[in-house]
């Protein structure tokens, strides 16, 4: 009976690593849509400010899916398996006997997945709005270097390559005669 007890709660214990990190990647998610507008307007000081509020959420998902880690690993050795055979659906298998953790443990589970595939779904849609702005300026530097050069003639020598000259520049410096 011990080893259900222990079970038990590695699983309580599980669960609530779960939520916390449920909870952790709602906050990346708001962060990713407050983003967006921040790339749309280019306002690279809240850019930095959100990319910092960022790293500190994922320093904490980091912790917490460490300590997910190990409470697999203890649910492993308790039911005798290789944690490497080990998932989230697997525990949750496992739990029939225990319909109403089996449920909690389910619903944690299904809330991750679509925290994480909206999370997923805005760094997408952010990545594009970037590529797209990196496109304009790479764009707008070709016009400006094209502006700034002057167009070629078609002037070319006996052997047909062009001589490279080119319209209004001329080799001579200051005209006096005009």
């Amino acid at each position: 009976m011990k080893g259900v007890i222990t079970v038990a709660s590695l699983i309580g214990n599980l669960t609530l690593i779960l939520e916390e990190i449920c909870v952790e990647y709602e906050s990346l998610l708001e962060l990713s849509m407050k983003k967006t507008p921040v790339i749309i307007t280019g306002d690279l000081d809240k850019m930095a400010i959100i990319t910092d509020d960022e790293r500190l959420v994922i320093s904490k998902i980091n912790k917490l899916d460490q300590a997910m880690g190990l409470t697999m690993s203890e649910i492993a050795e308790v039911i005798n398996k290789d944690v490497s055979e080990l998932d989230l659906t697997v525990v949750i298998g496992f739990m029939g006997p225990k319909p109403e953790e089996q449920q909690k443990l389910a619903i944690v589970h299904d809330r991750l997945k679509n925290v994480t595939q909206r999370v997923t779904q805005a760094n997408e849609h952010n990545r594009e709005l970037i590529s797209d702005s990196l496109d304009m300026i790479q764009f707008e530097m070709n016009i400006l270097q094209a502006a700034k050069a002057a167009p070629g003639t078609a002037n070319y020598d006996r052997s047909a390559v062009t001589d490279g000259s080119v319209i209004g520049v001329t080799a001579r410096g200051f005209d006096a005669k005009q």
